[in-house]
């Protein structure tokens, strides 16, 4: 097709062949922008690509991602593994996703931190289902539980955090966990994994190889893992069995924490065990010999001796004579003469008193105590008076009372017992108080 000379080319006297050839260098390159736009309209919104890094700046890392098209990371994708950032350099590989595009600029906005992400949800969605088991560390806690990393961050709700109630979840940060996981979302990318399942389908293992073979007067290692007001729970490795406080110690004991600590390892003795209701019932103290055998020999009746008041009752005191064994002075047998309305009128816990063993009943683990039979019955005294006769009546008994205001205590006969004699006695003795010889 003729084209006519340019007025400006024929003005001035340019060769027209070499300013073709000129022109079409210049826009050789719209080859190239045309390959561009035709390369970055091919890339798809996540698709998750291969880069080569160009450059590092403060704010963005440029990536080729081919056909001379550029893409750009944000640096803020590395705040959480910076020292990967510091050893970034040109020419490095990357797999990034392309996440947005920018039309009017002509750029891809990469991410590096979502491409690592779907990459590694792949890697664990090939290895493991619903139900299997995992180990990951814990990283941090959120709302509701902590995350777990498993290869990709877990969901461990706090109630699925242990077996047993846990105050606070922040104590397992940092730490390895087995877990089992419970649920899979593959559409928002989200596991939700359970240690107390695990540990509970571990325990129904042990605890069924457990009841199987323990049994009463065996001996057993064991970790305390509750404690409350009538006793303590120990882990046997499966099951946990009752310590109660009756069977810690021989001696008194106030609160279980007196004798043991949660977490603490102990050897119990099996007391008795219930197969159908799954309960153990432990002790401690019977690994010692009792301190109730040979007791008769120990605290003969009769034997006088020293101990501690540990409580005081209304209707008594009890007394300590060696730890396990506890004597009760009833308030009847704390003295002679008083009348007690109470005995802390006479003794107070922690007193040192001496007493008198009165009986001893083996089976139920009980020892009566007298505290007024530490010294003589004055009534014993007063038996050996001779007899007084007034009028008719002859006084066979008397009380002694004291006298207010009397030295040294002094006391005077009280009530007395009156026996009629015949009328004769009267007139021999016409209304005097004498004595009278005791009748044979």
């Amino acid at each position: 097709m003729y084209r006519p000379p340019n007025p400006l080319v024929k003005q001035y006297d340019l060769p027209v062949a070499e300013l073709d050839e000129t022109v079409e260098q210049m826009f050789a390159g719209n080859n190239d922008l045309a390959e561009v736009e035709k390369e970055i309209k091919s890339f798809k919104l996540d698709d998750i690509i291969e880069g080569t890094v160009m450059g590092i700046g403060k704010d963005e890392v440029i990536v080729d991602i081919g056909y001379k098209a550029e893409g750009f990371i944000d640096t803020h994708e590395w705040d959480d593994v910076p020292e990967e950032l510091e050893q970034l350099e040109a020419g490095n590989k990357l797999e990034v996703l392309i996440d947005a595009f920018d039309e009017d600029a002509g750029i891809v906005i990469l991410s590096k931190k979502k491409a690592d992400r779907i990459r590694a949800w792949e890697r664990v969605m090939s290895q493991f289902t619903e139900g299997s088991e995992v180990t990951g560390k814990v990283t941090r806690k959120i709302k509701g539980g902590l995350l777990v990393d498993i290869g990709v961050p877990a969901f461990l709700p706090a109630s699925q955090v242990s077996n047993r109630r846990v105050k606070d979840v922040t104590e397992y940060l940092e730490q390895e966990l087995t877990c089992k996981i419970i649920k899979i979302d593959e559409d928002r990318m989200n596991i939700v994994v359970s240690r107390r399942k695990l540990i509970e389908e571990m325990r129904d293992r042990l605890k069924e190889s457990l009841l199987a073979e323990i049994d009463e007067g065996q001996e057993r290692e064991g970790v305390v893992k509750n404690i409350a007001e009538f006793g303590a729970f120990v882990d046997l490795g499966g099951i946990d069995g009752l310590l109660h406080i009756t069977d810690m110690s021989w001696g008194r004991v106030s609160h279980p924490s007196e004798v043991v600590a949660v977490d603490e390892k102990i050897n119990v003795k099996i007391l008795k065990v219930d197969r159908e209701r799954e309960r153990i019932a432990l002790g401690l103290k019977q690994l010692s010999p009792s301190p109730w055998e040979n007791i008769e020999e120990k605290y003969p009746v009769g034997a006088k001796i020293t101990g501690n008041v540990v409580n005081v009752m209304s209707y008594g005191a009890f007394v300590k004579l060696e730890d396990g064994i506890e004597g009760l002075v009833h308030i009847s047998e704390m003295s002679w003469t008083k009348r007690i309305q109470h005995p802390s009128e006479l003794v107070k816990k922690g007193d040192e008193v001496e007493v008198v063993v009165l009986g001893i009943n083996r089976d139920k683990e009980e020892i009566s105590l007298g505290m007024k039979q530490v010294t003589e019955n004055p009534w014993n005294t007063v038996a050996q008076l001779p007899s007084w006769t007034h009028g008719a009546a002859e006084v066979s008994r008397v009380e002694l009372r004291p006298v207010a205001g009397a030295p040294g205590g002094a006391r005077q006969l009280g009530r007395e017992r009156r026996h009629h004699h015949h009328h004769d006695a009267v007139a021999h003795h016409p209304g005097g108080l004498q004595p009278r010889e005791p009748q044979p």
